[in-house]
């Protein structure tokens, strides 16, 4: 039993070093394309007409927002269709109503698109929308992003070149200041968005759509097989097929699109779930296709990687079960010296599968942020996180490999800027998962105060990390619903004639 704990230990250690070291790649793909300047083929003599899709659905604190934005929008108006894809229940539809009226009243061409049903929910909207598109040129905005006026006039020439078939801006943070929350999430999404998507759109790989902030060429959906909703991840999924057909994709780092980071862990957990599980069922679809392509070798392999990574975090909670053997006494642990195993074998794999993390991320702050070394205190918190979060994205995971179908969750939003927030009605519910986070993060403490009693001293800031993951993952899940049940009324526990 031992030998193959072990064997299955360094089998896993060894495949998020492999993980790891595709992100030193794509550190070296950015450092070495970062300065290349990407600028438009031409001018267009004649400004195209953009339709701009705004899919919403129970978006109240925040509809208004992005509708006043797109109404600033430095475009001719005439030049300018805007489709409110709503397919609220709540009084999200009230609130879109009453705002596309004022805007249609001050010479706006929007038009407010009711659905009877969410078939194929996002997908199924963006889909609706395009059969009444005006435009060659289609812009579409989630509900909690605020675009920039100049953003049209900064992408939409990119598209003189008849081979582009998207555009895809960097994503802002409105909140990041918000909380520790919302700080580790938008490090996150710059490592993403910064790194990842510039070295792989400038190094000739395949990128994908983020799903908002971008344009497409609308021959180029069609071309492509449309909005499909038979996964989560329709962006990705469509992304992917357009490259496949011969597409090129365009990322402008330095046109940034300010968007609302979700302020509470549950809704974060609700998004990444919906990412995870997305990605792959994406993978599971376009991979064979990716590899029946004539696209280059390089493009193939490294779209595997990127399309299988969400496996990562299965591998990283069966590393998580595999911390145990620190419970037990080096010698007997290892069959012989502990310091040679550890300085030869377990270090080298665990720097490989770490440090790339905070080399990746470290090097996203340094390149937004003049004063970047004030927030790389937080990287050992966002690889904490990251660990927490094993739990809750392997069920995705699983979820995407094995078919399980469910609803379309969206993330809630609150129209938070800065320090303030608007709403609180939306209710998010944390379930089962929470608690098995709970429950590593108490068996991790166990571990944590064995190897201190076993004088292990070099396991103690490995075992540290998964703790603190865990339980900062798990805590602020649980609060909201702990304290739904402490603040219930007493007058509902006493009997009916008390």
């Amino acid at each position: 039993m031992h030998v193959l704990r072990t064997i299955l230990y360094f089998t896993v250690l060894g495949l998020l070093a492999c993980y790891g070291l595709h992100r030193y790649v794509m550190l070296f793909l950015y450092y070495r394309h970062r300065r290349r300047k990407i600028e438009p083929r031409a001018r267009f003599a004649e400004l195209p007409l953009i339709t701009v899709q705004l899919p919403l659905y129970n978006e109240m604190y925040v509809a208004e927002r992005l509708l006043n934005a797109v109404a600033a929008l430095d475009y001719p108006r005439e030049k300018l269709q805007i489709q409110v894809l709503d397919d609220s229940t709540d009084e999200t539809s009230e609130i879109v109503a009453r705002k596309t009226a004022q805007l249609r009243d001050a010479g706006f061409d929007i038009v407010h698109v009711r659905r009877p049903h969410r078939l194929g929910f996002k997908a199924g909207a963006l889909e609706n929308g395009l059969r009444s598109a005006k435009g060659e040129f289609i812009a579409i905005f989630d509900a909690d992003f605020v675009p920039q006026p100049d953003l049209f006039h900064r992408t939409i020439h990119f598209f003189t070149d008849p081979g582009v078939g998207m555009i895809q801006t960097r994503w802002g943070h409105l909140n990041a200041r918000y909380s520790l929350l919302t700080q580790l999430q938008s490090m996150f999404l710059d490592g993403h968005l910064l790194i990842e998507q510039t070295a792989r759109s400038r190094s000739g790989l395949f990128f994908n759509f983020n799903g908002t902030a971008g344009l497409w060429r609308r021959s180029c959906i069609e071309a492509s097989g449309g909005w499909q909703p038979d996964t989560l991840a329709e962006d990705l999924d469509l992304s992917y097929r357009a490259q496949i057909k011969g597409w090129r994709f365009v990322f402008l780092p330095d046109i940034v699109t300010p968007a609302e980071l979700p302020v509470e862990m549950n809704a974060f957990k609700i998004q990444l779930h919906r990412w995870a599980k997305g990605s792959i069922q994406t993978c599971k679809k376009v991979l064979p296709l990716l590899w029946r392509s004539p696209a280059p070798l390089k493009v193939k392999l490294e779209g595997t990687i990127h399309l299988t990574s969400n496996f990562g975090h299965v591998l990283l909670l069966v590393l998580s079960c595999l911390l145990h053997p620190v419970a037990v006494p080096p010698q007997m642990a290892t069959g012989g010296n502990p310091w040679t195993k550890m300085l030869l074998v377990d270090l080298p794999l665990f720097f490989a599968a770490s440090l790339s993390i905070s080399a990746f991320y470290c090097a996203a702050q340094v390149e937004l942020y003049r004063q970047w070394w004030k927030r790389l205190v937080y990287i050992p918190v966002l690889m904490a996180m990251g660990i927490g979060l094993s739990i809750n994205n392997t069920r995705a995971v699983l979820e995407g490999l094995f078919n399980y179908r469910h609803e379309f969750v969206r993330t809630p939003k609150w129209g938070v800027t800065g320090h303030q927030r608007i709403g609180r009605g939306y209710q998010t519910f944390c379930g089962l998962v929470p608690y098995l986070e709970l429950a590593f993060g108490l068996y991790c403490t166990w571990l944590l105060a064995l190897a201190l009693e076993r004088d292990q001293w070099m396991t103690i800031p490995f075992v540290a990390v998964f703790q603190c993951g865990f339980l900062y993952v798990a805590l602020p899940s649980l609060l909201p619903t702990w304290s739904r049940f402490w603040k219930r009324p007493t007058s509902n526990l006493l009997p009916a004639n008390a």
